[in-house]
């Protein structure tokens, strides 16, 4: 009798404390942004400045790298170029063929002096084999994994940072979408190999890059990095304003949301989001449409057959009907699976980053974004954006209503758990 009421309190202690892992901060939005302003109005930029965080610089330079040819070998360059500090952050490292180069590069620096601290996912990192963790410490790399399941975590262990930062001599600093695994190699041109989009910036709002990895660094290790080594005196780079912002559940959890609601509300004209991960909550949902209703137009582009997660296929597509049916354009990638995360709006604003669109992001993960205040990098995006959609095929309306009886079951069955997807 007491073992098996002492078994049932057990189990259900244990249900209670993994219910907390679908708990959302105690205060969350509940209206949608009014549109006030447009994005070329000073207000807008006001706006965003205060309401999330750090104030937007000048005199920036961004470099918007295309897949893992571009990007990989930029990364690695600039690591193995390092003279005074390496901070990198990242949910997925896998061991491989570029975990190897990376962890090799790192490891190098770090036998030459030069200070590198790594934060890395613990679940992200769960198919990164032990001996290349022991090879980089054994290096005098300042490795932390964030977050490892213990029992007394187990509420939180839903909570991971995805973010994706290298800052370099605190001076050149890299974030966008790509994680350390073979599967972000190559020209993202056939399934094996994805498509994504990081980007490398220099100038003053690389500062704020290194305060995002330093705001886990502080929750992992207790310390802080300061110094000229991790924060020198930035010049101006070039002409592109910008700048970062974080969320997380223990700070600034509605950030994202905020941001991406005052985005989409200033909108006049034109709204294009790349997104791997499309599950908006009802507010998302909502501005789309009414930006719509202002006749913007709004095209986004999804992953098409080529998905590494299926339940996030199966919600995202419950929603399309009402957003099609409103006039939003949808596109699915077809090459391989389409993990860039892009807004572009009006020809003026981008967006760029870890940050999905998704209620994930938005409340659970932490996350990193990088905001672009400039017409001409706006401009190159859009043309980056065309240039994936002509890859793509529209998914219509008529599509979506005639789509099979399984999918709609499948689709209420995967909504209880929309939240952690």
């Amino acid at each position: 009798m007491f073992r098996v009421v002492g078994i049932t309190v057990l189990a259900t202690s244990l249900m209670l404390i993994l219910l907390q892992n679908f708990k959302t901060p105690e205060k969350v939005l509940e209206r949608k942004v009014e549109h006030r302003y447009v994005i070329a109005d000073p207000q807008f930029r006001r706006e965003m400045s205060v309401l999330l965080g750090p104030a937007i610089v000048r005199g920036n330079q961004v470099t918007a790298l295309q897949n893992g040819n571009e990007i990989f070998p930029a990364m690695l360059q600039a690591i193995r170029s390092a003279q005074s500090s390496i901070t990198f952050e990242t949910y997925i490292y896998w061991s491989g063929d570029i975990g190897e180069k990376f962890s090799q590069a790192l490891s190098a620096r770090a036998r030459a002096g030069v200070p590198v601290s790594v934060i890395i996912d613990w679940v992200g990192s769960t198919r990164m084999e032990q001996a290349l963790l022991d090879s980089m410490q054994a290096s005098g790399v300042q490795l932390h994994r964030y977050r490892p399941l213990h029992w007394y975590n187990l509420g939180r262990m839903n909570n991971r940072t995805h973010r994706k930062i290298l800052v370099v001599d605190g001076c050149i600093g890299f974030t966008g979408g790509v994680g350390i695994a073979d599967m972000w190699t190559g020209d993202g041109g056939d399934p094996e190999h994805w498509r994504d989009t990081h980007y490398r910036i220099e100038g003053p709002v690389v500062a704020q890059l290194q305060a995002a990895f330093n705001d886990n660094w502080i929750k992992t290790t207790g310390r802080v990095l300061n110094g000229p080594s991790y924060f020198p005196p930035l010049q101006k780079e070039g002409e592109v304003d910008a700048h970062v912002f974080v969320a997380s559940p223990s700070g600034g959890s509605e950030s994202m949301h905020l941001m991406y609601l005052l985005a989409i509300a200033a909108a006049e004209a034109t709204i294009d989001l790349a997104a791997s991960y499309f599950v908006p909550d009802r507010l998302l949902i909502k501005a789309l449409i009414a930006a719509r209703d202002r006749d913007v137009r709004v095209r986004i582009l999804l992953p098409g057959p080529h998905m590494d997660s299926l339940t996030v296929k199966i919600a995202s597509k419950a929603d399309w009907g009402e957003l099609l049916q409103a006039g939003v354009e949808i596109h699915v990638y077809q090459p391989t699976m389409l993990h860039t995360k892009l807004l572009v709006i009006d020809s003026e604003f981008v967006s760029v980053g870890s940050t999905n669109f998704d209620i994930r992001s938005i409340r659970l993960n932490d996350e990193a974004s990088l905001n672009i205040y400039d017409s001409d990098f706006a401009t190159r995006m859009t043309a980056v954006f065309e240039a994936d959609l002509l890859a793509a095929e529209e998914y219509s309306f008529a599509s979506w209503k005639s789509r099979p009886l399984r999918e709609k079951f499948y689709e209420k069955m995967v909504w209880p758990i929309k939240s952690q997807l």
